[in-house]
């Protein structure tokens, strides 16, 4: 079996990670034709399996292995296959090569599964193509909304609609759902920082998944001026504004901290390069980002509150005006308990004592959960981080946990 795992495993990346853009890294931009590309290697690999593959009016895919019961709460299991601009190896690349792992192991076996295994490989889960959450999850499960469809890709400044139509797509029923019951879903994902690492732990079970509150195209507004003419009193420079706010927010953060609260801040794509800048100026306007995650809603509010309380303070003190644009927001998620136990209970018997902890990035196993589903990740250990060329993963720690999975489904 686990021959089977490991060399399903190593084949399926090789191949999903053959598929695009020039690096480094890699990118496959949602809803793109390298995307579906990537799902198209999916769909031969489990028909030569045996399995019918069969795609939704979003193009999500789906492959079913019947089970013993049949009437028993199927499980879905796979990740997503597009990427961040430049990503890594592995962030839903695992995922999904873990899945088809999965259900080549009980293949290969003759033996069935408990209950029936649907391999679900979503489209569209990196918000940073289009900015809608879990495109591709919610959208199979009936919770995505009509305008959704008409927020624009960052690169093409073409539709989600369109996008999805040109590869062949039904955008227009796409918000009636893929027609899927509650049942329980399951994602392998690599960690998206140390703890595993640091353990020296393969995987983890993720018990909450954080929620976020973001202002994607926040903007400081100044004052042009020239660099050695301008004296300090009559500035309004936009970049050691920016500069006092990240100062005061880091500061908030540590004190949230040790309050105990969880709360993570992260103030990114700063751009003060507009054409209008130059050497010697005092630099006038300045392009940001914020991104607040916790598990708590009510952390996330009282951030919110003193983002909006030192703003007011940069602005009095530079003399700038501090647009932060609309807000997003996603849901904090606990995950299921009882397939948390279910799985804890499996690798227990193969010798293995997997850790709870929570997951600082936002995932489709999160959609599910939401629409009332028993959902759980299994975390991955990765020492690089993740979104970035260098994210590393040991596929031995991959296929660990596709044993405790198919132990837990025996």
């Amino acid at each position: 079996m686990s021959d089977v795992i490991r060399e399903t495993v190593n084949r399926l990346l090789d191949r999903i990670n053959a598929i695009s853009d020039p690096g480094p890294g890699f990118t496959r931009p949602s809803y793109s034709a390298l995307e579906s590309k990537a799902h198209d290697i999916v769909a031969e690999e489990v028909e030569a399996l045996g399995m019918t593959v069969s795609r939704d009016a979003g193009l999500n895919l789906f492959a079913r292995l019947p089970g013993e019961d049949r009437d028993a709460t199927p499980l879905f299991i796979g990740s997503h296959l597009d990427t961040v601009p430049m990503g890594g190896a592995y962030d839903g690349q695992a995922g999904v090569a873990g899945a088809v792992a999965l259900v080549a192991a009980f293949v290969k076996s003759g033996r069935k599964p408990k209950t029936d295994i649907i391999l679900t490989v979503t489209r569209a889960e990196e918000s940073v193509w289009f900015p809608v959450s879990f495109i591709g999850s919610r959208g199979l499960l009936g919770r995505l909304e009509p305008q959704d469809l008409e927020a624009r890709r960052a690169d093409t400044g073409r539709t989600l609609a369109d996008h999805i139509r040109e590869l062949g797509g039904k955008p227009e029923a796409v918000p009636e759902g893929a027609g899927f019951a509650p049942a329980n879903f399951i994602e392998f994902h690599i960690e998206q920082g140390p703890v595993l690492d640091d353990a020296g732990e393969a995987f983890g079970i993720v018990s909450a998944i954080r929620g976020g509150l973001r202002y994607r195209n926040a903007v400081i507004e100044g004052t042009w001026a020239h660099s050695g003419g301008a004296p300090r009193e009559a500035r309004s420079d936009v970049v050691f504004a920016l500069s006092d706010l990240v100062v005061r927010l880091d500061e908030l953060w540590g004190q949230m901290l040790d309050e105990g609260k969880d709360i993570a801040v992260t103030v990114g794509r700063i751009d003060a390069a507009t054409p209008e800048h130059a050497f010697a100026k005092v630099p006038g306007r300045l392009e940001f980002c914020i991104d607040l995650r916790s598990v708590d809603d009510t952390a996330l509010d009282r951030m919110d509150a003193l983002l909006k309380q030192e703003i007011a303070k940069v602005e009095a003190k530079r003399g700038v005006r501090v647009k932060l644009g609309t807000q997003s927001r996603s849901t904090p998620t606990v995950l299921s308990n009882n397939l948390g136990d279910k799985v804890e209970e499996a690798a227990r018997a193969l010798g293995i004592e997997p850790r709870r902890m929570l997951s600082g990035g936002g995932h489709d196993a999160a959609a599910f959960a939401l629409a009332g589903w028993e959902s759980l990740m299994v975390f991955i250990r990765n020492w690089n981080g993740s979104h970035n060329p260098d994210e590393a993963m040991d596929p031995e720690d991959l296929i660990a946990a596709v044993r405790v999975i198919h132990k837990a489904w025996s």
